[in-house]
């Protein structure tokens, strides 16, 4: 056979996010920086990580892409999910001599890999599969001609008896060499062919789970079995599998497996799960306009028939009143003559199908058909699917509960993983086992460091020093405390005795310093009120708010009923913030003492101007590098709405620090934008003549000037959140562009030095302890093995984590002209993360960046209950997809938009 040669890469693909006048800036202009060195400073500590080493016995075997096309008997293409697994299972049962002998690791849609070449470039297979298969799949796929009329699925369909053949091509794409992933191992330029490694042997890892009856999520696998089954209520279940995925690092090619959680459906009868879901106790109380969102595109299977379906929706009247044509056929005629009947559902299974119907008769029918020819079956004969995932947002209730049953101790996890390792057998797996892949049943060992501690100033000149990454403020004063003199107590909750909690608020206060004076007045909603809308409510209660002050008062406390997701709090906030420029905190307290007050009160002295503490060595100015040199520190991040629903904007969120040169004070900028797009694109946002600019940049550029002694930032310091690998070089080379742009407007010739970093939370790497059952000490530092080959990596995890396995936050350094070297760097990260003024804790990631995630949050709770009409709400703004209207975020204001509101 001759020698092919390798398909030559792709040129650079321009997002479809991306504005044209930016689509150059995916050309890279900012490459990403190699590792500079590495940290030396801190006590060492030998860890365990979940990477299993993985080992490459043969010399440079070689990858052989195919491009996989299916389509029926009389060419028709082929796309159902499913199918293409048991077709290509099936060609390699028939032709396996055909193939050499080959297996193939193959992604269950269009491309599959061989290790060595097949015997010819393009091969076509006929293929037949078991008949109950093949129309399940047909039924699924095909849409009936014309029109036609109701039915029930206790008719047998004419489409079931169509052909079960398929052909199947299998044509060469591209040769992919394993010796990339060794160029890649000792930090050559072979990144993205080294990606492309990567994926072959990770799709291996899938088929190998698919053909366990696994569920596919990405690179997590569930199987169905009821001992990973954890109920979180409302019908749905936490299903516990893992995640495993290859990567390159410093100590050679690992398999990263962790534990992984994802939510299904729970099987069984679908009445059951609709009044779990609901919360009902007895049908009739079912919400069906609810109900029928919910079940739309569920899989079921009907217990007369042994059949699955997929649920279109229900029928309009209940299954006794629920008439269809059916056709009977005539006394004595051969030929199968037959005249048609109008029944019911109902009737229909009584006398044709025996089946007595109960509690169903009243309820609608579920309708499994298509729109033009609905097939109704009475829900009673109907279960869930197992494995069917809920990707609806989880209540507060469900999310603790998940949080609750499923968190592993650090030993325990490390059982579970060792165990997964050992039971998958992947040596066994016939693609590795043809490339030489063994993996190391035991976890990795690597070297740690525990950075010291950092010292904090409080209140009447005292250190406070932090243990286990934690500090309190019994017996001592806040740093700089505020003083309330104006104020007010409104409470929504009828429960709450508010007199109590101000009068406990004032004394919890004096003794941390802050002089809070009396309130003013306590105003209890009125009870005829609270039938009223959100909006509504917050209304009246703001008439009655003027009337008892003349100028608007300097702080209010609201109680409200519930303590996460109350409807009134978007309308509150946006109240307070936006149209009246008050401060105020949001309580809806259960247990009242003083370490709940001592936490409502670091929120309200910080969001009033007050600082709680500061590090030792910002409040003496000695943080090196930044202590010299006017330095801007952003937080970037962009929330987006929850699961299913695409049609909320997503909310991009950026804070700056202020007060140069403290590093703990914070202002935020928030704009709307596209849907689903991580991008940032309101950095930089230039009018039609060019002159002007309203974009984020520029808003805290100007603040930094104007809280730092007029001076202007020379160094700028980027953390962005929540983007993964592969769109580093759109930060890089989108979000720094518009960020010199929006500097470049202000009149500026020399442009700071920039450092760009992006913290990961959402990874799978997790850190114990070689010597003890308890997580890592908080401060813990790895910048070596498991780290990448060539970037400037590691992982930290500052926190101190008391349930549950800790999660190391993964700093990815992108870019770097300030020139830190790597213990500064990660002595001032670990620092960021003692500066969150919220709380007496460090916390796992940079402070900047929990403050742009906390205000892109309490921001878009103004979204919720936004009224069209409402002038400052109904503005327009088109986004670069599709120029579809987006609506923009009403503007703070002036009296608050500089303060740290999303405290």
């Amino acid at each position: 056979m001759e020698e092919l040669a390798p398909l030559p890469p792709p040129p650079p693909k321009v997002p479809h996010n991306v504005k044209p006048e930016l689509a150059e800036a995916v050309n890279p202009k900012h490459a990403i920086i190699s590792r500079r060195g590495f940290g030396t400073s801190g006590r060492r500590v030998p860890l365990l990580t979940n990477h299993f080493k993985v080992s490459l016995n043969l010399p440079d075997p070689v990858f052989y892409q195919y491009s996989v096309s299916i389509s029926t008997e009389n060419n028709r293409p082929v796309e159902g999910r499913g199918i293409g697994r048991k077709l290509i299972d099936r060609v390699y049962q028939t032709y396996s001599p055909e193939l050499a002998g080959k297996r193939f690791a193959y992604d269950g849609e269009k491309t599959l890999f061989t290790v060595g070449p097949l015997p010819q470039n393009k091969l076509e297979f006929n293929v037949v599969l078991e008949e109950t298969f093949a129309k399940q799949y047909i039924f699924e796929t095909r849409s009936p001609g014309g029109g036609g009329s109701p039915s029930v699925s206790g008719k047998r369909s004419k489409r079931n008896l169509r052909s079960n053949a398929f052909k199947v091509e299998i044509s060469y794409a591209a040769k992919i060499p394993m010796k990339y992933i060794s160029l890649a191992l000792k930090g050559v330029e072979a990144e993205s062919v080294a990606q492309d490694v990567l994926r072959v042997l990770d799709i291996a890892l899938r088929q190998q789970a698919a053909n366990k009856g696994c569920l596919l999520v990405r690179q997590s696998f569930f199987q169905d079995d009821s001992r990973n089954f954890t109920d979180i209520g409302g019908g749905v279940i936490g299903l516990r599998g893992f995640h495993s995925s290859f990567r390159t690092t410093q100590g050679g090619l690992s398999l990263n497996m962790d534990v992984s959680t994802t939510m299904i459906l729970k099987p069984g009868k679908v009445i059951d799960f609709l009044m779990a879901n609901q919360n009902v106790r007895e049908p009739r109380y079912i919400d069906w306009v609810k109900a029928k969102r919910m079940l739309k595109n569920l899989r079921i299977k009907t217990t007369h028939r042994n059949m699955e379906f997929k649920i279109t929706g229900l029928s309009e009247k209940p299954c006794n009143q629920q008439y269809f044509p059916l056709t009977v056929k005539n006394k004595g005629s051969a030929l199968g003559e037959g005249h048609t009947v109008e029944i019911t559902v109902h009737e229909y299974f009584a006398k044709h199908r025996g089946i007595e119907l109960s509690y169903s008769t009243y309820l609608p029918c579920l309708d499994v058909g298509k729109s033009k020819r609905p097939n109704y079956v009475p829900l009673e004969l109907c279960s869930l699917v197992s494995l069917q995932r809920y990707t609806k947002a989880l209540s507060s209730t469900q999310r603790a509960s998940l949080v609750e049953k499923s968190r592993q101790k650090p030993q325990e996890r490390i059982r579970t993983l060792t165990d997964a390792v050992r039971n998958n057998q992947y040596d066994n797996e016939p693609v590795f086992a043809a490339c030489g892949i063994s993996i190391d049943r035991k976890l990795t060992q690597v070297d740690g460091r525990v950075l010291e501690t950092p010292k904090l100033k409080v209140g009447n000149g005292e250190d406070c020093f932090p243990r286990n990454g934690r500090w309190n403020f019994n017996n001592k004063t806040l740093l700089n405390p505020t003083r309330i003199n104006q104020w007010a107590v409104v409470n929504f909750s009828a429960r709450c005795d508010t007199s109590r909690i101000s009068h406990d608020l004032i004394n919890c206060g004096r003794k941390k310093g802050i002089i809070i004076e009396r309130p003013q007045t306590l105003i209890e909603e009125d009870p005829q009120s609270g039938r009223a809308g959100p909006i509504a409510r917050v209304d009246m209660m703001f008439e009655q708010i003027k009337r008892k002050f003349k100028d608007a008062p300097q702080f209010i406390l609201c109680v409200l009923p519930e303590k996460k997701n109350s409807d009134l709090y978007g309308p509150w906030k946006k109240k307070t913030l936006c149209d009246f420029g008050i401060v105020s905190q949001c309580i809806s307290p259960t247990k009242v003492n003083d370490q709940y007050l001592t936490n409502v009160l670091l929120k309200i002295n910080t969001k009033l101007g007050g600082i709680n503490s500061l590090l030792e060595i910002e409040h003496s100015s000695r943080i090196p590098l930044i202590k010299d040199t006017p330095t801007l520190i952003l937080g970037m991040d962009v929330s987006h709405g929850s699961p299913g629903q695409s049609d909320i904007p997503s909310i991009a969120a950026v804070v700056g620090s202020r007060c140069w040169p403290l590093i703990s004070r914070y202002r935020a900028a928030v704009r709307t934008q596209s849907p689903k797009v991580e991008m940032i694109d309101a950095l930089y946002k230039p009018s039609p003549n060019g002159k002007d600019d309203n974009g984020i940049i520029r808003e805290l550029l100007l603040d930094f000037y104007q809280t730092s002694q007029s001076r202007k930032p020379k160094q700028i310091i980027v953390f962005r959140d929540g983007v993964s690998e592969s769109q580093f070089n759109q930060v890089l080379n989108i979000e720094l562009d518009q960020i010199i742009k929006a500097y470049q407007l202000l009149g500026e010739v020399d442009v700071p030095k920039f450092m760009v970093i992006v913290a990961q939370k959402n990874h799978h790497t997790k850190l114990f302890l070689a010597n003890g059952p308890e997580n890592v000490p908080p401060g813990t530092v790895v910048d070596t093995k498991i780290v990448h080959p060539r970037n400037y990596d590691f992982y930290m995890c500052a926190h101190a984590g008391m349930i549950g396995t800790s999660r190391p936050a993964h700093y990815h350094v992108l870019f770097d002209e300030i020139g830190f070297s790597a213990d500064d760097l990660q002595h001032l990260i670990h620092s960021l993360s003692y500066v969150y003024q919220r709380s007496t804790t460090a916390i796992s990631i940079v402070a900047p960046i929990c403050y742009a995630h906390l205000a892109a949050h309490q921001m878009g709770q103004f979204l919720k209950f936004e009224d069209s009409s409402d002038s400052a709400s109904g503005q327009r703004s088109s986004t670069s997809a599709g120029n579809i209207p987006i609506p923009e975020l009403p503007r703070l204001h002036k009296d608050v938009q500089s303060s740290m509101f999303f405290c």
